[in-house]
């Protein structure tokens, strides 16, 4: 059997491992909230509505691709297209190329940062190894000008983050809703993580601090692991009805069956 992603590859060891991906998606929970075609997520109203579980659906669908055979992932992404296609549809106009190659660069970004903060400093060649995985993802969506290489890549990230970034009410009120969804003291962990992983770029505008208290942390959570107590301390992190989903992103080389029911009701 043939996987979109090579199963000793990092990128399976990033994608399995609960806690990297909470901290993925903190990161680009900050970005989106700020991005210029921030406008798109809110077109369905679903992202307002409960961003935590579009998290979820988002995590789902990535893990899909990573621990999917090639067939099975190539599917997942034409369906991301199938999805878009409708929504650009709908509203009577594309979604602008570059928004697309932002949430691709996201994905590339935060997975080497939310390695390296957790594990240990990748080698160039896994960095791009995890830019090759998801260039073939921007390659099989049909991307526009994307960067040939892991230094093309890093070149084009700066200058989008340069360029495609902005406060505005839709940042405001996203970031309502976060405080809204998660509760006060899990908001304050979710800023906390956000000054940890995000650009300088990202914190400036955000007014976020450049010091993160969860550095301090961090050597505290690392012991855990190794005693295998951080589950109770990832429970604390998001509220308690989604406690199955956070277990379920430790499962490596897999994706489970909520995340394919997940992913079906997304698509029904």
């Amino acid at each position: 059997m043939q996987y979109f992603v090579d199963k000793n590859s990092i990128v399976r060891e990033i994608w399995g491992k609960g806690d990297t991906i909470l901290i993925i998606f903190a990161g680009a929970s900050a970005e989106f909230a700020l991005n210029k075609a921030v406008d798109w997520l809110y077109y369905t109203g679903r992202l307002p509505e409960d961003p935590l579980d579009r998290l979820f659906s988002t995590v789902s669908y990535a893990r899909e691709i990573v621990f999917a055979e090639k067939s099975s992932a190539f599917k997942a992404i034409d369906h991301i297209n199938s999805i878009h296609a409708s929504l650009e549809n709908k509203r009577g106009k594309n979604i602008p190329d570059w928004a697309y190659r932002d949430v691709l660069f996201m994905l590339i970004d935060y997975s080497i940062r939310s390695f390296e903060i957790l594990e240990r400093k990748l080698e160039l060649s896994e960095k791009g190894e995890v830019f090759d995985v998801f260039f073939r993802v921007g390659k099989k969506m049909n991307l526009k000008d994307l960067p040939k290489n892991f230094h093309e890549f890093e070149k084009m990230r700066q200058e989008h983050l340069e360029q495609n970034l902005k406060y505005g009410e839709y940042t405001k009120d996203l970031y309502q809703q976060y405080r809204k969804h998660l509760g006060l003291m899990r908001y304050r962990l979710l800023l906390e993580t956000q000054s940890l992983i995000t650009p300088v770029s990202v914190r400036n505008y955000l007014n976020l601090r450049k010091f993160s208290f969860l550095k301090l942390v961090i050597p505290i959570y690392k012991i855990s692991k190794s005693l295998k107590i951080d589950g109770f301390l990832k429970s604390l992190i998001l509220p308690s009805e989604y406690q199955e989903e956070i277990k379920s992103l430790d499962i490596q080389n897999t994706y489970t069956t909520k995340e394919k029911l997940r992913i079906q009701r997304i698509k029904n």
